[in-house]
């Protein structure tokens, strides 16, 4: 073993002193002035400066620190030292020391915006995760009115309390807050801490525990990757499950996504606590086979589940109209539509969307409204404005859906975890017959073994692999699209970024457009995004868009205020119950000019609910009106379509999922 050299061991003995921190670093520098000081002083001694040496020392500790004593010295050699110490004291004292205090002030801001201290909140929402879903979560949960937050966070309602939890947060982050639409200047109110949700420091800094709510939004997959985005969900709930049980406290109110179904009895095992889990998969799946069987539908799923201007569901306790009559209530709520009930039974709930109007409410049970806002489900008073009443009979069996099973043929440009979740749900339909011709340069092999571990079982819609580049020249007049019903471009988890993967969908999109322009009757185009900001780049493209994370964190927020609302969007994205059609004017007699009320009326004699028109012809910038005012006249023509809620005559189970809490 070679021997170090003095110098090494100097050297060595310095840079462990200096990565202790700032004031060993500053311990350093001072013993450095020490000796330089020390050093100067035996230097000017001779030259007769000072009565004795401590007094030649504290000279040269003058001209180290202070340049302006430099004009005071008399004689060469003792300018010459001085002149030396002065430098010394330009690159030690000055120099060394502002680098190192500016160090630790910079280490010590970055730290802080890292959010490492624990937050002193109680009665707060938490959201665990940044992804494409976080930005619009945040967005809708600011949005919401104080009534719909008086429900999760009780008399504390006035201003809402959020923080975000994950890893390696900094002020890029901060900023994309401050710069989003709809948060802005409310990013004051949003705490960013730093931390895994495995880690129970990082719990602990959130305060998870003393939470109302903790949100988990699911992220994107990861391709090629053994620790799923479900695996992380899941290991967050079993954390936080013993944090709470090690701590002896009770569980906060926890919504997770989940993005394959099959996970749900894990994650629901994970955590003891009162828990909404939101499917992610099969929710999206479940709307794109919701605008293949009625095109068009998306945008009116893009209104009610996301946070642009127009109407959502709300959901208001019966308490607030024991005793009256569901007729009793539209008259009461004008600028509300009132789609249902949901019955309160000894084991769960029962979902009554399109119920009778001459149904009664009982205390225990939930209204289902579609309104502007929350407080336009407020009942008026007396001496308020209302409607003629509207009769809404039970749905009869002449206006039920034909019981008759309907063949369309879908082609699906790319392929993605989700598109499995989208076979299963289109084989549910007993009304139709899907033939799926599924694009995709992923092997066949493998789409298949994705779908058949899906399944577990027979596989009702007929798919078929296509193994190629739709993107490359001539390989769609190959495929010739204008055979299918529908087409279905999907948004690539194989891909770098949410970005690329748009990108190549919208590009797809404009291919399509320009090889069926000539077609007279071309197919009904489905677009599938994973990243909100590239929906700017659409334009004036025909076809539907459905972006994935916009409703999903719609979904996630809406069920952390009002958990009641899963039942409903379950019930209306599934296969049988209820469900919104869109239906010919001329079904209903309708010719020319006619007000809301009117048709609600003439949809009530059928046993159906008004939502509102869509319009053939874009006004306003807009195809679709929900919930029109009342005695506005709606000018409706033959190519329009009413949207409707209606049964399917298809009844489902009580629904046991929402806990009480």
């Amino acid at each position: 073993m070679l021997p170090l050299r003095f110098i090494d061991r100097v050297k060595f003995f310095v840079e462990r002193q200096f990565v202790k921190g700032a004031l060993f670093q500053l311990l350093v520098v001072g013993a450095i002035i020490a000796l330089i000081s020390i050093t100067g002083g035996l230097l000017a001694f001779p030259a007769g400066e000072g009565e004795d040496v401590g007094d030649a020392v504290w000279w040269a500790f003058l001209r180290l620190t202070d340049p302006g004593y430099l004009g005071d010295d008399e004689g060469t050699w003792l300018r010459f030292v001085s002149t030396l110490l002065t430098v010394s004291g330009y690159v030690v004292f000055m120099g060394t020391l502002v680098a190192i205090l500016t160090r630790s002030l910079i280490a010590r801001m970055t730290a802080l915006e890292r959010g490492l201290t624990p937050v002193a909140f109680r009665n707060h929402v938490v959201i665990v995760g940044w992804n494409s879903r976080t930005l619009p979560l945040i967005r809708e949960l600011l949005s919401a009115s104080g009534s719909m937050r008086q429900h999760l966070l009780g008399q504390d309602s006035s201003r809402l309390k959020l923080v975000v939890l994950a890893e390696d947060m900094s002020a890029v982050q901060a900023e994309e807050l401050r710069a989003e639409p709809g948060i802005g200047r409310k990013a004051r109110q949003i705490v960013l801490r730093s931390g895994s949700p495995l880690q129970p420091d990082a719990l602990h800094r959130a305060a998870c525990l003393n939470a109302a709510a903790v949100i988990i939004p699911s992220g994107s997959h990861e391709l090629n990757s053994l620790v799923s985005s479900d695996v992380e969900t899941i290991k967050a709930l079993m954390s936080l499950d013993a944090q709470a049980r090690t701590e002896r406290v009770p569980r906060p109110f926890v919504v997770a996504e989940i993005q394959d179904l099959r996970k749900l009895p894990i994650a629901r095992r994970a955590y003891e606590g009162p828990l909404q889990v939101v499917p992610g998969d099969a929710t999206i799946a479940s709307l794109m086979a919701q605008n293949l069987i009625h095109p068009g539908l998306s945008e009116v799923y893009n209104e009610l589940l996301t946070d642009q201007s127009g109407n959502e569901f709300y959901v208001r306790s019966g308490e607030h109209f024991a005793g009256d009559s569901l007729a009793s209530i539209a008259m009461r709520c004008p600028r509300a539509v009132v789609c249902g009930l949901l019955h309160r039974e000894q084991d769960g709930w029962r979902v009554q969307l399109n119920a009778p109007s001459d149904a009664v409410v009982a205390a225990s049970d939930k209204v289902v409204f579609i309104a502007p806002e929350f407080r336009d489900t407020q009942p008026l008073k007396a001496s308020g404005y209302r409607l003629n009443p509207v009769e809404r009979k039970a749905l009869g069996e002449k206006h039920k859906p034909a019981n008759r099973v309907t063949r369309k043929r879908v082609l699906i440009l790319g392929w993605n975890n989700r598109l499995p979740a989208l076979v299963h749900e289109l084989g549910s339909y007993r009304q139709y017959r899907f033939e799926l011709d599924i694009v995709s340069v992923v092997p066949p092999d493998e789409r298949e073994l994705s779908i058949a571990r899906y399944h577990l079982g027979d596989v009702r819609a007929q798919c078929r692999h296509i193994e190629t580049d739709f993107m490359q020249e001539g390989e769609l007049y190959d495929i010739e699209p204008a055979q299918y019903d529908s087409i279905i471009l999907t948004s690539s988890d194989r891909l770098g970024s949410g970005e690329e993967a748009d990108a190549r969908a919208i590009v797809g999109q404009s291919i399509l457009e320009e090889h069926l322009k000539h077609v007279s009757t071309p197919p009904h185009l489905l677009l599938e995004l994973s990243d909100p900001d590239n929906a700017i780049l659409l334009g004036h493209q025909h076809g539907e868009t459905i972006i994935s994370p916009l409703i999903l964190s719609h979904l996630l927020a809406q069920v952390a205020l009002r958990p009641e609302l899963r039942l409903v969007f379950d019930e209306l994205f599934t296969e049988g119950g209820a469900e919104i059609f869109f239906r010919s004017p001329t079904d209903y007699g309708i010719q020319g000019s006619l007000p809301f009320w009117k048709l609600e009326t003439l949809a009530g004699e059928r046993g159906e609910t008004a939502l509102g028109v869509y319009y053939h012809e874009a006004r306003n910038g807009r195809h679709l009106q929900l919930n029109p005012a009342r005695d506005a006249a709606l000018e409706i023509s033959p190519q329009d379509q009413l949207v409707i809620l209606t049964d399917t005559g298809i009844h489902k189970a009580i629904h046991t999922g929402v806990q009480q809490q």
